[in-house]
């Protein structure tokens, strides 16, 4: 059963999947991704197949496995690996976007269990949505756009990107990386973008591990365009990474004062941020 109900004050909406409330924390035994196990009996590269455990209805929740290796992370995939990955992103955009009932791709990863990984294999998932959701309608009914780096944020740079750090982030250490010149979404990016957004990935998620010295736990998530059908002309293709860690092993708790007025405090000054992620290389 999977019920989408809206909060009387807040207007918010939240879908109540009873179903995955039984699922497992951890495998039972061996691990399901790689090869042999229960999602890839067979050798793969990269792989995507339907999640067992849809928090929407069935066939509109992947999972995408990013490499065999087991204890990689995503920079250790190489620039290679990283671009095999993107590709995929796209084709499953694609693929799921041209369904006449999914308005909004949604791709994201959940790495560390700090939020609620419970697979430590390489892996991120994709949502396919039957609305656009409230978080991106709102970005895209306001036609906003990227804010820019500014020196003072900027953190690197690949051929057609940039990475830097947001001029309000909610998480203490973030990274929000955009090609240079708009592009709407993962398919319509050329190859020589997807080269580039490969190797800027690959130094953002470095970056997070060498300034903790250790495997950062993190969320990664993609804003592009809908396929609604409808033509959206500021749409802008991004990815927003944050950490939940304040400090090497120190979370950043989301407390009630933020949650019941809806404004965010953050401890870590942006500015101060972009040096230490500059630094972490």
């Amino acid at each position: 059963m999977i019920d989408r109900r809206l909060d009387v004050i807040t207007g918010e909406p939240v879908t109540i999947v009873g179903s995955r409330q039984k699922r497992p924390n951890l495998p039972t035994s061996g691990c399901p991704f790689c090869v042999g196990g229960r999602e890839a009996p067979e050798p793969y590269a990269t792989k995507w197949f339907p999640n067992r455990w849809p928090a929407l209805k069935a066939g509109r929740a992947e999972v995408v496995l990013y490499s065999p290796e087991h204890d990689a992370t995503f920079w250790e995939l190489g620039v290679d690996g990283a671009r095999s990955v993107i590709d995929m992103w796209a084709e499953r955009t694609t693929a799921l976007g041209e369904q006449d009932d999914v308005d909004y791709v949604l791709v994201f990863e959940n790495r560390g269990p700090e939020v609620g990984a419970t697979i430590s294999h390489p892996h991120g998932q994709i949502y396919a949505f039957d609305h656009v959701p409230q978080l991106p309608l709102r970005a895209l009914e306001a036609r906003a756009v990227p804010e820019g780096p500014g020196e003072d944020r900027l953190v690197a740079a690949t051929p057609g990107w940039s990475s830097w750090v947001p001029y309000a982030p909610t998480f203490p250490y973030a990274l929000r990386l955009a090609p240079h010149e708009p592009v709407s979404d993962l398919p319509s990016l050329s190859s020589e973008l997807r080269d580039g957004l490969a190797e800027l990935l690959v130094d953002a998620t470095e970056r997070f591990d060498r300034l903790f010295e250790a495997r950062t736990p993190y969320m990664m998530w993609i804003h592009q365009k809908p396929t609604d059908g409808k033509p959206w002309p500021h749409a802008s293709l991004l990815i927003d990474i944050v950490t939940p860690w304040r400090a090497k092993g120190v979370m950043r708790f989301v407390a009630a004062g933020e949650l019941g007025s809806g404004e965010f405090f953050n401890t870590v000054v942006p500015e101060e941020a972009a040096i230490a992620l500059r630094a972490a290389i």
